[in-house]
């Protein structure tokens, strides 16, 4: 069994910064991919960033210069720093792991999401 926990969500004013953080824990060989996903309410769910097992990153425009996607492997965690925030970024954030469990089985695994709330 894998579980994704995230923390690090909460009130913050504009221009503010967070750090979200999300640990993989579990049956796991390997992980790929790690992201992050948001959704604001009436919205749809958007991707944020993704990083790879490589390092390589990819972000939304609408935070590329202002979040950064970041992976420590050997501790199975995947941080998103956020700064510079807007209240456009107000939404509940989500992590995501592609990961390989230790019967060498792929799937995609949730967190259960961390509210972050941008307001004065």
């Amino acid at each position: 069994q894998v579980r994704l926990v995230e923390s690090g969500g909460g009130l913050v004013q504009p221009g503010g910064s967070l750090r979200l953080s999300c640990v993989a824990s579990g049956s796991i060989f390997r992980i790929n991919s790690m992201g992050w996903y948001r959704q604001a309410p009436g919205k749809q769910r958007e991707l944020v960033a993704v990083i790879t097992s490589g390092g390589s990153t990819n972000y939304a425009d609408s935070v590329k210069g202002r979040f950064t996607i970041s992976r420590d492997n050997a501790k199975n965690t995947v941080y998103l720093q956020m700064n510079s925030l807007k209240p456009e970024d107000t939404a509940v954030y989500s992590c995501n792991a592609q990961i390989i469990t230790s019967n060498l089985l792929m799937d995609n695994y949730w967190g259960q999401g961390t509210q972050v709330t941008v307001s004065s």
